[in-house]
């Protein structure tokens, strides 16, 4: 038995990782005037929403939207001309300021990514690898750039899926989240966040793009996405939430975000705290074997080049502490190890014959 249980991504709230991704979703492509057209409607969406100035420092709810038909190419059609592009735009124009006004940056430490408000006493959604840990104090940063103190509350860490709570009473802009069983492939999407970070002055950042693939653990768009992004919103076309920024693709036009039935399936764990699973290639480990029916945690063989080797860890060893926490055996020591995150460097206490000895080691990853 292995001490290598799952944690979390490393904490950083830039997308973590790359991974290729294969689209086998058969989309038309673009024309080159429909491309051009389409990339100066997200760049110039965020324009349309007011100067962060403007908006009030206690947010009002948002408005909700209005019954107004959306646009059938919406559902996944190539805009057929010139006069299908303007509805488009017509109708992001109109969503941009709600949408915009429920993004919200997130700083966990000296670290940014982004998130977005679903429910208007402050309930957020956000990337696990942003939120880091469970109970963690945050702050949430809104449009007009007031920082307000926050708390993750779950983490899912299996799809990268975490809920943040706004801890000051109040009433903020919000948006729905989409239901169950409501993405398809090919339909338009739009993505909002903060890449390289909240920076003063300037709202968070929209673009325009469309679903490649979806399966129950990710879906993938085309929407381009940067560090700081992590933990946005992607939006369908009514306006609702239908997945969170996870990770950059192979490629810098097939990215990754949780998809929106992710969270309802995990729901009440996220609201009651509680905090569970890994990424792919970030399960924390530190090389050890261990005898699993032994009443202590007795170290049965360490692994070379492992973290346990370059703490000093040997055969016989006895681990006592980890990182303050008592160890009982080597199943209490593989719960411990599966709560900590690759590259935090902890306190190892062990009994090496008659000797207590106090080691240092450094989680890995695999």
């Amino acid at each position: 038995m292995r001490a290598d249980n799952a944690s979390s991504v490393a904490g950083r709230a830039a997308p973590v990782s790359t991974a290729p991704v294969a689209l086998r979703v058969p989309i038309r492509p673009r024309s080159a005037a429909t491309v051009t057209v389409l990339l100066g409607v997200a760049v110039g969406l965020a324009a349309f929403a007011p100067p962060a100035s403007a908006q009030p420092a206690v947010p009002m709810p948002a408005v909700p939207m209005s019954a107004a038909p959306v646009p059938a190419v919406f559902a996944g059609g190539v805009p057929s001309g010139v006069g299908e592009l303007k509805a488009m735009q017509a109708h992001l124009r109109k969503l941009s300021d709600r949408l915009l006004s429920a993004t919200v940056g997130v700083r966990v430490g000296q670290a940014y990514g982004s998130g977005v408000i679903v429910e208007p006493s402050g309930l957020v959604l956000t990337a696990a690898h942003v939120a880091q840990r469970a109970s963690t104090d945050c702050e949430v940063i809104l449009l007009d750039g007031t920082r307000i103190p926050a708390r993750a509350l779950g983490l899912n860490r299996n799809l990268d899926a975490a809920v943040i709570r706004i801890m000051k009473p109040g009433t903020y802009p919000m948006v729905e989240m989409a239901p169950k069983d409501s993405i398809k492939a090919g339909q338009w999407c739009v993505a909002t966040g903060h890449p390289g970070g909240v920076e003063k002055g300037r709202k968070p950042v929209l673009r325009l793009g469309r679903i490649l693939e979806t399966s129950d653990s990710v879906l993938v768009s085309d929407c381009t996405l940067v560090g700081g992004d992590s933990g946005g919103p992607l939006f369908d076309a009514s306006g609702r939430v239908i997945g969170i920024h996870s990770r950059i693709g192979g490629m810098l036009t097939a990215n990754l975000h949780v998809p929106i039935d992710g969270f309802h399936r995990s729901w009440e764990r996220l609201n009651a705290s509680e905090e569970w699973g890994h990424l792919p290639g970030q399960a924390p480990f530190i090389g050890v074997r261990g005898a699993a029916e032994d009443t202590v945690a007795r170290i049965t063989e360490v692994f070379p080049e492992t973290p346990a080797e370059r703490a000093g860890l040997k055969p016989g060893d006895i681990v006592l502490k980890l990182g303050g926490e008592a160890v009982t055996n080597f199943a209490s020591l593989t719960e411990l190890i599966g709560k900590t995150n690759p590259g935090e460097n902890l306190a190892l206490v062990v009994r090496r014959g008659e000797e207590r000895l106090e080691l240092r080691i450094v989680i890995g990853k695999r």
